[in-house]
């Protein structure tokens, strides 16, 4: 069995926001490390056939105000449906967590408080004003975070877990990836607990 499970998102998910925890909790009961991968979530959207929010169908927009109303009680993680910037272009943050990455740094907390002050909060995450003040509120390198993440590195770094996560299938965000095989959505955290606990093989999409 794998001693780690890789972990493809956007900060930008309200799924991988409220599920965040949770996952993390799983992955440390199992003793499994976590690859985090920050992805462009446009790319893995257009890959696997599904829509940005604002061009998806009227039924499926009310349908997915619900679930997040109901996933937002389940893992009582505060969210407000409709945030003040929402849409928001994502990339900026998704890179400075990147350049975290690229650093040998632990991006676990920026990635619970980047969702959380854009989906609880209503914080404008693209604002580079605001990514400095929760970076150092993680106790990070603001000015060096941000600055590392316009190099090359963190924009080749992101462009490669945009391939990985097509690569292997990943519809959207969150996406678990163990063993090969991936779960899709925070809603799938309990059948991979499942997965490791049982100690069962890899299923394969055949």
């Amino acid at each position: 069995m794998s001693d780690h499970i890789d972990y493809y998102l956007s900060i930008i998910s309200p799924f991988a926001y409220m599920g965040h925890q949770a996952f993390f909790d799983m992955a440390a009961k199992h003793g499994k490390t976590v690859n985090v991968k920050l992805f462009n979530m446009a790319d893995v959207f257009a890959n696997s056939g599904a829509a940005p929010v604002p061009q998806r169908p009227p039924v499926r927009q009310r349908y997915r105000l619900l679930e997040l109303q109901r996933i937002s009680e389940l893992r009582r993680v505060a969210l407000n449906t409709m945030p003040k910037f929402f849409p928001t272009n994502p990339a900026r943050a998704d890179l400075c967590a990147c350049a975290l990455i690229n650093q040998g740094k632990d991006v676990k907390s920026f990635l619970f408080a980047l969702p959380e002050a854009f989906w609880a909060k209503e914080l404008d995450i693209s604002d580079e004003a605001v990514l400095s003040e929760l970076l150092e509120a993680c106790g990070h390198d603001a000015a060096a975070t941000l600055a590392a993440s316009h190099e090359d590195s963190s924009t080749e770094l992101h462009a490669a877990n945009t391939k990985a996560a097509m690569a292997v299938d990943a519809v959207g965000a969150p996406a678990y990836v163990y063993d090969g095989e991936v779960f899709w959505g925070q809603d799938r955290i309990d059948y991979l607990d499942r997965m490791i606990t049982s100690g069962r093989a890899a299923f394969k999409p055949e």
